[in-house]
């Protein structure tokens, strides 16, 4: 599938038509739940009659499908709401860093972690901000290298700073290295699939952080400001 790619000028009709198309789809998203209700039911219902394997097997798929669509349009519904950060002091990015590459979710021993820091303080929306470099790790995982050295995805981090008088606050960098990227596309920005919108997702997250999430050659690249800018 290509990137979804529109060349229509006229903003107030694409904002009008996504406005419309998010409340759509958060209608879907009951009505799915709706039906795995139901589905769910009905599953334990064959259970205790004892019912073939076979639609038993059939049943439990239908429902994790329904589960995966709900899901995407759980996504698709906050992709196309505004945003609202609840920031805090001293979030540390070394601890989210370190928990995601520990979690077993994206697979053991999938992730490795290194920075020479101890900790990286800033002020940041802790649950959103680690969802995101979550979703990041992930996307990373699934684009990565068969050529890159090693069993794991190497995510690295480190502090930046700016000089100059009057100069912007310092920066987080962290870069998953070893990714290669198909046709050039930025998979922060391609819209394909369900896992290209959670990483647009992502992407809009940091950059309500005032941060930039970019691909660069053999590694995605994430920036962040330590301080908020409305402070």
């Amino acid at each position: 599938m290509k990137p979804l790619i529109s060349e229509t000028q006229d903003i107030d009709a694409l904002q009008e038509i996504g406005r419309v198309s998010v409340q759509i789809v958060h209608d879907l998203k009951n009505q799915l739940n709706g039906l795995k209700l139901y589905a769910t039911f009905l599953r334990k219902r064959m259970e205790k009659s004892e019912r073939p394997a076979d639609e038993q097997e059939t049943i439990g798929k239908l429902i994790s499908g329904l589960e995966r669509a709900a899901a995407d349009m759980t996504t698709l519904v906050r992709f196309g709401r505004p945003l609202e950060l609840r920031r805090q002091p001293r979030v540390d990015l070394v601890k989210i860093l370190t928990n995601i590459a520990m979690s077993n979710d994206l697979g053991p021993n999938k992730i490795r972690f290194e920075s020479a820091l101890e900790t990286l303080e800033g002020e940041f929306d802790t649950a959103t901000l680690a969802e995101a470099l979550k979703t990041i790790t992930a996307g990373a995982v699934s684009l990565r290298s068969a050529e890159a050295d090693g069993p794991a995805l190497l995510v690295q981090l480190r502090r930046e700073e700016t000089a100059g008088a009057g100069a912007a606050a310092p920066m987080a960098i962290v870069e998953w290295r070893g990714v290669r990227l198909v046709d050039g596309v930025d998979p922060f920005h391609s819209f394909v699939g369900s896992d290209g919108l959670r990483m647009s997702l992502a992407a809009r997250i940091i950059a309500a952080h005032g941060g930039e999430a970019s691909p660069a050659e053999g590694l995605l690249r994430v920036r962040l400001p330590l301080k908020s800018s409305d402070k």
